[in-house]
């Protein structure tokens, strides 16, 4: 309440006059209204059983008005945003007059208790999975046959809107990492990775419509793991980073240049929060990840470990080998890879 309202107080007065309201807060006015009204209700009703020992409980009446009512469907609206809500935050606290915003207007306020904002954003989801513990420990203590059936079933229905609503906010959250994914991860042309392959300037255009970007659109595509590693080439060293995905590897070299591959700006790309810190750091100095090479299917993947013998012979360190195969068993390429440590290989 207090940083929406101090937000709407600036916007009156023309600060912040960019900032959106809704993607930040979502329906979180609406929320708040339905939530204290049900809390009210149901307090009042166990203050007059209180006052009036021989009044029945009745909770039947009040737990049917808000969880087949607004109560739920409210939490899911608010829950559905979140993810997008933080990952806008996010891009917003680049900003330095958002900064002043956050810490001299609303965290020095001692009702905040000194939470940050994006630690109060997430007390709904918190109390919308409370809810079925509430409504358990009613269906525990209630007598009436007819009132635990009718009790049970509604906790069953916020049960079911829980997992659903898991599912939708876990779509979204890999949706908006992969969408980040497709700024930063450049592919270039093959004719740029391999010299070898000489193609005329005429029929450059052609070949290059047919873009591997797509590659990271799929809905269904997860990525498992990512981080840096050393690459150890003929000649050098060399930083990559590495993408793990369910279905293929992808190898792509540490670029820190300002400009992405075809000349658009990478720095004011806004930084998606469930990726690395490694990586969201990287992100906002401006660099991107060239792939070095085709991506591997996980299938055609063998994966060799460097005994440790070696490590004193050919001063490798927490190194393994990954070789890739084609459809007839060959191998058509070889990587040497260095881990920064044991637990990270």
């Amino acid at each position: 309440k207090i940083f929406r309202n101090t937000l709407k107080y600036l916007q009156s007065n023309e600060f912040l006059l960019d900032v959106d309201l809704w993607r930040l807060f979502a329906n979180l006015e609406e929320l708040n209204k339905i939530s204290i009204s049900f809390l009210k209700t149901f307090f009042e009703t166990v203050k007059e059983h209180v006052s009036k020992s021989d009044s029945p409980m009745d909770f039947s009446s009040i737990l049917l008005k808000f969880f087949q009512g607004d109560l739920c469907q409210t939490h899911q609206i608010y829950c559905l945003n979140y993810t997008s809500a933080v990952f806008y935050l996010e891009n917003l606290r680049q900003r330095e007059d958002f900064c002043i915003y956050l810490k001299q207007w609303c965290e020095q306020n001692k009702e905040c208790k000194r939470l940050h904002l994006r630690e109060l954003l997430v007390a709904p989801l918190h109390r919308l999975t409370r809810y079925p513990l509430l409504l358990n420990n009613i269906w525990k203590r209630s007598t009436d046959e007819t009132e635990k059936s009718l009790i049970w079933s509604l906790k069953e229905k916020v049960e079911r809107s829980i997992w659903d609503l898991e599912g939708k906010v876990k779509w979204l959250d890999n949706f908006q990492k992969f969408r980040q994914l497709q700024e930063v991860i450049i592919w270039p042309p093959i004719w740029d990775r391999d010299k070898r392959f000489f193609v005329p300037e005429c029929l450059k255009q052609s070949l290059r419509e047919n873009n591997s970007e797509n590659l990271l659109s799929s809905a269904n595509r997860l990525l498992l793991h990512e981080g840096r590693l050393t690459l150890a080439e003929s000649t050098r060293l060399l930083d990559v980073y590495l993408f793990l995905f369910d279905d293929f590897l992808l190898i792509t070299k540490i670029k820190r240049n300002k400009k992405k591959y075809g000349g658009s700006d990478t720095s004011f790309i806004p930084v998606c929060t469930s990726l690395t810190p490694e990586l969201q750091s990287f992100i906002r100095e401006g660099g991107f990840c060239t792939v070095l090479d085709q991506p591997i299917p996980l299938d055609r993947l063998i994966l060799k470990n460097i005994d440790p013998i070696h490590i004193t012979v050919f001063s490798l360190r927490n190194a393994f080998l990954i070789q890739q195969e084609n459809r007839y068993r060959q191998s058509i390429a070889i990587f040497l890879l260095q881990a920064q440590t044991e637990t990270a290989k």
